[in-house]
């Protein structure tokens, strides 16, 4: 007996939940061309599709939808978290395991700062833990040059406007001092571009350091820069209300360390969560 597809389903979500990419760059992709639907470029997003339809990317079909996968990925400084870059540099999806299947980052870490970050084969999750509304914090490790006195991130905790854009109250604990530079913990829920970076400066000091420790309940513990490692399904079930599949034996951690690209973050108390 023939299966019954499944309902319609707008193309840019299908996208998403098959690791294509986001809904939003899925838009973009449709307007690109680059998309097919049984063998014809399509130009609209509005379209709807079922699991009978065949769906290519670049001229490759694009596979069903897997069980949700999730990794924590420890990000080098010097990547972009994009597929594409206009200018060359090198991505984060370049450098990872070649046996990982098509993945998307949940949120972006910016060229220069490092640490954990999520990779997942599910557009809808990616979207679902972006949202503000999941309420997760994301905490980080942060250098900045200076001297700086406790009193000095009061305006970090209150909140602030920077270029007519308003950052969230941050939670701000100054660490030690290092010679010319002092690290701090700051924790927020909200992930706008360069956020930290700009509220720093903001307030008379600039960021030479920027490592994500934890991202909600997923943490960065001792994972060596480069490195990938899988969520086990329990958590997944616990954190997300998720069934996955259990990671093969011997497969749990795989590593592609790359030249100038094994430095390990400041020492930390976190030990990670998988």
């Amino acid at each position: 007996m023939t299966e019954t597809p499944k309902k319609p389903e707008r193309i840019a979500k299908v996208l998403a939940r098959r690791g294509v990419a986001s809904r939003r760059a899925a838009e973009k992709l449709i307007e690109a061309g680059r998309i097919k639907v049984n063998g014809k470029v399509i130009d609209s997003p509005a379209l709807n599709v079922t699991d009978a339809d065949q769906i290519a990317f670049d001229d490759k079909p694009v596979a069903e939808a897997q069980a949700t996968r999730l990794w924590l990925y420890h990000k080098p400084s010097g990547l972009v978290t994009t597929t594409r870059d206009e200018k060359g540099r090198d991505t984060v999806f370049d450098a990872l395991p070649e046996e990982l299947p098509r993945v998307v980052s949940v949120g972006r870490l910016d060229l220069n700062s490092e640490g954990l970050l999520l990779l997942t084969n599910d557009g809808e999750v990616k979207r679902k833990l972006e949202l503000p509304a999941t309420g997760w914090t994301r905490k980080y490790r942060v250098r900045i040059h200076g001297a700086p006195k406790d009193e000095d991130f009061a305006p970090l905790r209150k909140g602030l406007t920077v270029d007519g854009e308003r950052f969230q109250p941050m939670t701000v604990s100054l660490d030690r001092q290092q010679g010319r530079n002092a690290w701090a913990t700051i924790a927020l829920k909200e992930g706008k571009n360069r956020e930290i970076r700009r509220a720093m400066e903001a307030v008379g000091f600039r960021v030479n350091r920027l490592i994500r420790v934890s991202y909600g309940p997923f943490q960065l513990g001792d994972l060596k820069a480069g490195a990938v490692e899988e969520v086990r399904a329990r958590v997944l079930r616990d954190q997300l209300g998720l069934d996955a599949p259990k990671p093969q034996v011997g497969k749990k951690s795989v590593s592609r360390q790359r030249s100038g690209q094994n430095r390990r973050p400041a020492p930390s108390k976190n030990k990670a969560k998988r």
